[in-house]
Order: C-alpha cells, then sequence, then structure tokens
C-alpha cells in the first residue's frame, strides 16, 4: 500500500479554503468549502467556528487554532469527521499577519478524503410516504482505511490489519502488527465506522479486532482478551462480556464459565 502523502493529495485534490477574522468568526468560502461543509443548515458566516462545530470535534479546531498561534512548531493535518455530511476531512489552519506582524485572521484549509478512505455509501433505506419531508437521517460510511499520522505524513492503514484501536483522550493509536499510529479521530467516530462484525467495543478505551480473538482471559473477576500477535491482554467492561461472547458465538450454554 503506497503513502499518501500530503504532496500526493495536492496532486489529486482541490482544497476546500474557510477564511476566518481576528475573533475566529467565519467571514468567506471557496466554492468547494460551500458543497462539502452543511452551509446551508449550519449557516457559518459571521459566526465563530467553533460554535457550530459537534461537540466531540470543538477540542480539535480548538487545537488547530491554538497551534497556529505557535511560531515554530509544524504539526501535521488533522484528521475529522463532519457529521453532516459524513466526510473524512484533513484540515490545516495558518495565521495570516499584516505588515507590522499582527494577527488579522486565519485560512483553514482542508481536503476531503472520503472517497480515499471509506467504502461505497450504504444505500438509504425507503421512507414511508408520511416521513417522506422529514430530512433523512445522515448515512454513515464505512472505513476501509484509517488515517494515521507518521513524522508528518499521512499513512493509510486498511483496516483488516488493524489488531485493536486505543483511545487517548480525543485521539487514538492504532495497532498492527508493525506497531501503533496516531490516529486524530476519536474511538467513537471508529467505532460506527468500523465493521460491526469484526470491530467491537470492549471498554470505553478499547476497541478490538475479534477476527484477531485468541483467549478469553479471567483474573479475579477481571475478563480480559488475548489477541493473536499482541503479548498483553485487553481489558474487558463488564458490561461487554455478553456482547463479546455473543459475537464470538459462545452462548450460555457452551461449557464456558466467566
Amino acid at each position: 500500500m503506497p503513502v499518501r502523502s500530503p504532496l500526493y493529495l495536492l496532486e489529486r485534490f482541490d482544497p476546500g479554503v474557510v477564511e476566518l477574522d481576528r475573533e475566529l468568526r467565519v467571514v468567506a468560502m471557496n466554492s468547494l468549502a460551500r458543497r462539502v461543509l452543511p452551509v446551508e443548515d449550519k449557516e457559518p458566516f459571521e459566526k465563530m467556528v467553533l460554535s457550530f462545530h459537534p461537540e466531540r470535534s470543538v477540542a480539535k479546531v480548538k487545537f488547530l487554532l491554538d497551534q497556529a498561534e505557535c511560531p515554530v512548531s509544524n504539526p501535521p493535518p488533522m484528521t475529522m469527521i463532519i457529521n453532516i455530511p459524513e466526510r473524512v476531512l484533513l484540515i490545516k489552519v495558518t495565521k495570516l499577519s499584516d505588515l507590522r506582524g499582527d494577527t488579522t485572521g486565519y485560512t483553514l484549509i482542508f481536503y476531503d478524503i472520503t472517497e480515499l478512505v471509506s467504502g461505497e455509501a450504504p444505500v438509504q433505506p425507503a421512507m414511508p410516504a408520511s416521513l417522506s419531508a422529514e430530512k433523512p437521517a445522515p448515512v454513515k460510511r464505512q472505513l476501509h482505511k484509517i488515517p494515521t499520522v507518521s513524522q508528518n505524513r499521512i499513512v493509510l492503514v486498511d483496516v483488516q490489519t488493524v489488531t485493536y484501536i486505543r483511545s487517548e483522550g480525543h485521539y487514538t493509536w492504532v495497532s498492527t502488527a508493525q506497531g501503533a499510529s496516531f490516529c486524530n479521530l476519536n474511538i467513537s467516530d471508529l467505532a460506527e465506522r468500523l465493521d460491526g462484525a469484526s470491530f467491537l467495543r470492549i471498554h470505553r478505551s478499547y476497541l478490538a479486532n475479534l477476527d484477531f480473538a485468541e483467549q478469553i482471559l479471567r483474573d479475579e473477576g477481571r475478563i480480559s482478551l488475548k489477541l493473536r500477535g499482541e503479548t498483553t491482554p485487553l481489558p474487558v467492561a463488564r458490561t461487554s462480556v455478553s456482547r463479546l461472547l455473543e459475537q464470538l458465538g459462545i452462548g450460555e450454554a457452551d461449557p464456558l464459565r466467566l
């Protein structure tokens, strides 16, 4: 799988551009940003950029803006999922200054990589005639590649190679046989967009690929899951035990007693 570098994105994708003033209000967008972002629903113009983002994304956007103020840092692009419509975006923010060096505003640049990392969009089920006038629920596309960050590059990890995902605040670490990679997406975003037949949220901090399940362990009442290729078992929350057994095909009548 070739590395999808920022240069690759520059060559293949048109950027979306959003202009912010000094108070972080949206003042302008290019045509691509208008098409991709929920402009009609959110009516973002003249509003603070943080006010119309989903609550789980606010901390990430604030982090981006804070990084733009640092003259020595050069953070890699952030990866975010925008709820309406469901898009996966790589986002970068840069500060604008006047002749004196005073901040006049910010430019937010993004690349829409949804088609690069997602499978086919699921078909929206037919709605009863009585509900046809209502807005349909957002369609959530499954990821078949997870965008991770490595040395200022975006590396796309094949989902089937992932053994588990560990949460770290608003971000995650994606583990494969080659090691762990940092991902800007949070564990809830990933859990919603990975194949539920393989991936299970076994703990608030862990999302396990059950295709790698090898052992279920019990130690002083605590349940853990050993995955093939991993040396340390993952904790399983008590509320997730029954779901884990069900997905592994272990019924109550089986000899396993947990």
